[in-house]
């Protein structure tokens, strides 16, 4: 015995989609993973909050990025430093020596 439904609208309505779900779940693991945050701090946030929380921490992950990237190319500038022999660490085999 075949069912027929009066509504042809998609049955969406009972709940979240498992899409909208685990992009929840990939937002907590950020949060968690990035940020530092329990997963209890991360569930009770306001939706808003929360995404405000996790578009603001990509964007200081970015601007890091950005710095370590200008840093490693030698684009520090001033702040670069040369090595001599009266600033170079010692290795282990330096410090051992009588």
């Amino acid at each position: 015995m075949s069912r027929k439904w009066r509504y042809r609208s998609a049955r969406t309505f009972f709940g979240l989609t498992s899409d909208y779900m685990e992009n929840v779940y990939e937002q907590f693991f950020f949060l968690k993973y990035s940020g530092g945050w329990s997963f209890s701090e991360a569930y009770n946030l306001p939706v808003g909050l929360r995404t405000w929380f996790v578009d603001r921490l990509v964007q200081q992950l970015e601007r890091e990025q950005a710095v370590i990237d200008k840093a490693s190319q030698g684009g520090g500038g001033s702040n670069s430093q040369t090595l001599t022999p009266y600033n170079n660490p010692m290795g282990p085999q330096e410090t051992n020596k009588p």
